[in-house]
C-alpha cells in the first residue's frame, strides 16, 4: 500500500488540481492520500473536507516545524511506502504515482525524488534554475546529494528508524539525506508542476535561512569570494537562457536576483 502525504497551508490556488490528479492515478498497488493541513485560512482545508477519498489528520499542537509535522503523518500512514506530494505540486500524468514509487521495491534505494517543471507564469530565471535541477537530471547528478521533498518517496520502516530531525525550520529533507549514506534515486518520468515566484524579501529570507540550516548540518560552506564568483557565474547563466529564450524584459532583474539569492544564503551561513 502507498500512502501518499499532503502537507498544506493557503494553497487553494493549486489544490484542487493536484488532488483531481492525484485520485485518477492508475497505479498497481493501492493508495490511500492523507491531508495535514497547517491552519489554512483561504478555503483550502473547506476543500480538502469535502473530498471523501482523502483521509485527513490533525497537525501536531505548537507552532509550525516541518520534521514535526511529517514524522506526525508518516506515524499515522497506513502503507509501507510513503509519497510526499505537497499541496501545489500537480501531477502530470496518470502514471506519476507509479513510476515515483517503482524504484523503492529495489531495497537498496533509500529514497526518490521526481522531476518538478515551472509553472507557465514562472519568472524565466526560475524556470532556468528548474531545468539545471530537474530535467533528465543531467546537471544536478553532480551535485553532491540533491534531493527535494516536494514530490519524494520513502518506505516507511525507514522513516520510522530514521525520522526528520525536528530542530530544523528549512532543509530538513537535505539534512535527512546529508546525515548519513543513502542511495537517492532521481526519476525524471514521475513529473509534477511546482514553482514559486518569490518577491526579494521573500528570497533573501528563504536563501538566509537555508544558509543557517547548512551551518545547522555542518556543509562545507563558502566564503565570500566564492560567493561573487557564484554571483557572477550564475547571472552569466541566466542571461545566456534569457537571450536564447527572448526574455530580454528580465536581463536586468537577473543580477539583482542572483545577488539577493547568493549573498543572503552567504549571509545565513554567518549567523
Amino acid at each position: 500500500m502507498i500512502s501518499v502525504l499532503m502537507r498544506s497551508h493557503n494553497d487553494i490556488l493549486f489544490v484542487r488540481k493536484t488532488v483531481e490528479a492525484l485520485l485518477t492515478q492508475e497505479v498497481d498497488d493501492v493508495f490511500e492520500i492523507v491531508s495535514c493541513d497547517d491552519h489554512s485560512t483561504d478555503g483550502t482545508a473547506e476543500y480538502l473536507a469535502g473530498i471523501p477519498q482523502i483521509r485527513r489528520i490533525s497537525p501536531p499542537e505548537g507552532r509550525y516545524v516541518p520534521g514535526r509535522t511529517l514524522n506526525h503523518m508518516v506515524r499515522m500512514a497506513q502503507g509501507e511506502y510513503i509519497v510526499f506530494n505537497n499541496a501545489d505540486a500537480i501531477p502530470q500524468h496518470r502514471e506519476y504515482l507509479k513510476n515515483l514509487v517503482l524504484p523503492l521495491k529495489d531495497s537498496s534505494v533509500d529514497c526518490v525524488f521526481g522531476n518538478q517543471i515551472a509553472r507557465r507564469d514562472a519568472f524565466a530565471v526560475v524556470r532556468k534554475d528548474y531545468e539545471r535541477a530537474f530535467g533528465d537530471g543531467s546537471v544536478s547528478r553532480h551535485w553532491h546529494k540533491f534531493f527535494s521533498l516536494v514530490s519524494s518517496g520513502f518506505r516507511k520502516e525507514e522513516l520510522i528508524q530514521h525520522p526528520f530531525d525536528e530542530t530544523f525550520q528549512y532543509s530538513e529533507d537535505s539534512q535527512w539525506v546529508n546525515r548519513r549514506e543513502v542511495k537517492i534515486v532521481y526519476v525524471p518520468e514521475a513529473v509534477v508542476e511546482h514553482s514559486h515566484n518569490y518577491t526579494l524579501p521573500e528570497v533573501k529570507k528563504r536563501f538566509f535561512n537555508e544558509g543557517v540550516a547548512d551551518k545547522q548540518m555542518g556543509k562545507l560552506l563558502p566564503g565570500l569570494l566564492r560567493t561573487i564568483k557564484s554571483i557572477c557565474a550564475e547571472t552569466l547563466r541566466d542571461w545566456i537562457y534569457l537571450l536564447k529564450h527572448r526574455s530580454v524584459k528580465e536581463i536586468f532583474y537577473a543580477p539583482v536576483y542572483r545577488y539577493t539569492q547568493k549573498m543572503s544564503y552567504f549571509r545565513g551561513t554567518k549567523k
